[in-house]
């Protein structure tokens, strides 16, 4: 937690004024939360609905990516790692690129993406929408 948490600390170590760095990064969250708030959103409304028992979601967001809502997840991180880059020592800046990459490791090849797809490799659903959406990055057709 104090890794991924590093951008934010580094910014109360050496608080400066935001430039237009800091305005991308916030710009780059909101696209981020959007992402996992509204994939949250769409699987929710997906799984009240019974007729969707064992079904799977491919519509919204989620014909875009499998997992719009651990993508957002990322984008977010990059997005907080981006609005305390100019804002923090350069040495602080750097370490602080930890969170974003870690983060996204670990959504994409430990506990998110790859941990939930292990669960489905028997449906032949699933295994036809691997086919044809992306994991995590959207692919806008």
């Amino acid at each position: 937690m104090f890794v991924i948490a590093l951008p934010i600390i580094h910014v109360h170590l050496t608080p400066e004024n935001p430039g237009i760095i800091t305005l991308v990064g916030a710009l780059l969250w909101m696209f981020g939360f959007y992402f996992e708030s509204v994939g949250d959103y769409q699987k929710q409304i997906f799984k009240q609905h019974p007729a969707n028992k064992g079904k799977i979601l491919t519509t919204g967001l989620w014909k875009y990516t499998r997992h719009p809502n651990y993508f957002g997840e990322a984008v977010m991180w990059w997005g907080i790692w981006l609005m305390t880059a100019q804002l923090a020592h350069p040495w602080l800046t750097l370490s602080g690129l930890l969170s974003p990459v870690i983060l996204t490791w670990l959504l994409t090849k430990v506990s998110g993406v790859a941990m939930l797809e292990r669960k489905y490799t028997e449906n032949a659903d699933y295994q036809e929408y691997i086919r044809q959406t992306p994991a995590f990055f959207p692919r806008f057709r």
